[in-house]
């Protein structure tokens, strides 16, 4: 049997684009408020089994940004730069004065160039297993899907096949079904295919990224897995060594570590949250 889903989803109106959203309850916030985005190909889901630990520390909307998860698509906004301008428009729309923001996998990127956009926004950042080396390094599909001639070819896939791919990497963990077929419903038709032009965009965005990453003030901690089979712990290591105020945690977990080891992960972001109160 399936154990419940913490996480309930609804659905908001930003900037006239239809976002999906999920936010826990105010009990043991202690007045922190956090901001998180879904990474791919999954959606607010990704956070069920760190939802009740993480909302002991804060209050959290977790959110499906632009063209994933359930939230509905623009064009412009499928790329990193102009993911994260939106991540501060999201701040503003759901109240949110000085939140903490998680973003990882795709949030990598648009979490840091929002930090760079608005460096007083946010209390803090939580990134990794996002592309952010340069020259890239990317390995497995998502190189492939990157330098990818023309998206053609995938549409003739059927996205339920790249999800379930995605997910036979995560070690010791099986999604509910309720979760797997949300994934599925997020990414059918054209909808994945639509979602790899945000990571098409990191040749051209990424070097604008590294210039920015030097000027970034925010606290970041950045925590990836060491056995990362599609972004290798250069990306981290990247990070590290460029941003003024970083901490870096490599733990023992493939790319979606955040539900490989969900008590490790909720550990860190919060005690992350305690120290940048």
């Amino acid at each position: 049997m399936n154990a419940p889903v913490s996480v309930r989803p609804e659905f908001t109106t930003v900037d006239g684009l239809s976002v999906r959203f999920a936010r826990s309850g105010d009990t043991g916030a202690g007045g922190q408020e956090a901001l998180l985005l879904s990474p791919w190909p999954e959606s607010v889901y990704a956070f069920d089994q760190v939802w009740s630990r993480l909302s002991r520390s804060a209050r959290l909307t977790a959110v499906d940004p632009p063209g994933f998860g359930g939230s509905e698509a623009r064009d412009e906004l499928l790329s990193p730069r102009a993911t994260g301008e939106f991540v501060v428009r999201l701040a503003d729309a759901f109240g949110l004065e000085r939140p903490h923001l998680v973003g990882p996998d795709i949030g990598t990127a648009s979490t840091l160039f929002a930090a760079a956009a608005a460096p007083d926004r946010f209390r803090s950042v939580v990134v990794g297993s996002g592309g952010a080396a340069i020259p890239l390094q990317l390995t497995g599909p998502l190189k492939e899907w990157v330098e990818a001639p023309d998206l053609e070819p995938y549409r003739r896939i059927d996205p339920r096949r790249i999800v379930d791919a995605a997910l036979s990497t995560i070690d010791g963990f099986t999604p509910s079904d309720r979760i797997r077929d949300d994934y599925h419903a997020s990414y059918a038709g054209d909808r994945f295919v639509e979602s790899m032009r945000y990571a098409r965009a990191y040749p051209a965005e990424l070097p604008v990224l590294a210039d920015l990453l030097p000027g970034i003030r925010t606290p970041v901690r950045i925590i990836a897995g060491v056995r990362d089979a599609v972004v290798p712990s250069v990306n981290a290591e990247f990070l590290h060594d460029r941003l003024p105020d970083s901490r870096l945690d490599f733990i023992d977990a493939g790319h979606f570590c955040w539900e490989e080891r969900p008590e490790l992960y909720a550990e860190l972001v919060s005690a992350w949250w305690d120290e940048e109160k």
